[in-house]
């Protein structure tokens, strides 16, 4: 369900793009994540640590239909306990000569990448000069 809550955003976010970005995005779609990737794991080393999204359950009154008082015989509305769910950000341990090998081996793969897309993303360059 939460990707189809970030479509439009995702889709208002490209159509703010210039047809050149566009045009890189398509040549290589895998160097906007990896550079994401690279960046974040240079945040884990210049920290000493990293960060985990948990998902933490919190009890929570919720709304469970009507029910009849023995009293009085009316109609009350009825509580019941229920949970919510939030996404909480943790910091966790890492390694970090295995954090460092991994951001020595992605940057060596984007380098692959760009060398690869570097005639695709000349041509868009081209073609959509900024």
């Amino acid at each position: 369900m939460k990707p189809l809550l970030a479509a439009p955003f995702f889709f208002a976010l490209l159509a703010c793009a210039t047809p050149q970005e566009r045009c890189i995005t398509k040549a290589a779609p895998d160097l906007p994540v990896l550079n994401r990737l690279i960046a974040e794991t240079e945040g884990n080393l210049a920290r000493g640590y990293a960060y985990a999204d948990v998902t933490v359950e919190t009890p929570v009154w919720v709304d469970c239909g009507d029910w009849l008082s023995n009293r009085e015989e009316h109609i009350r509305p009825g509580l019941c306990l229920g949970s919510a769910q939030t996404t909480v950000r943790k910091p966790v341990a890492i390694d970090l000569t295995a954090e460092a090998a991994k951001l020595a081996s992605m940057r060596t793969r984007r380098a692959a990448l760009e060398a690869q897309a570097h005639p695709a993303i000349a041509q868009c360059q081209a073609q959509f000069p900024a």
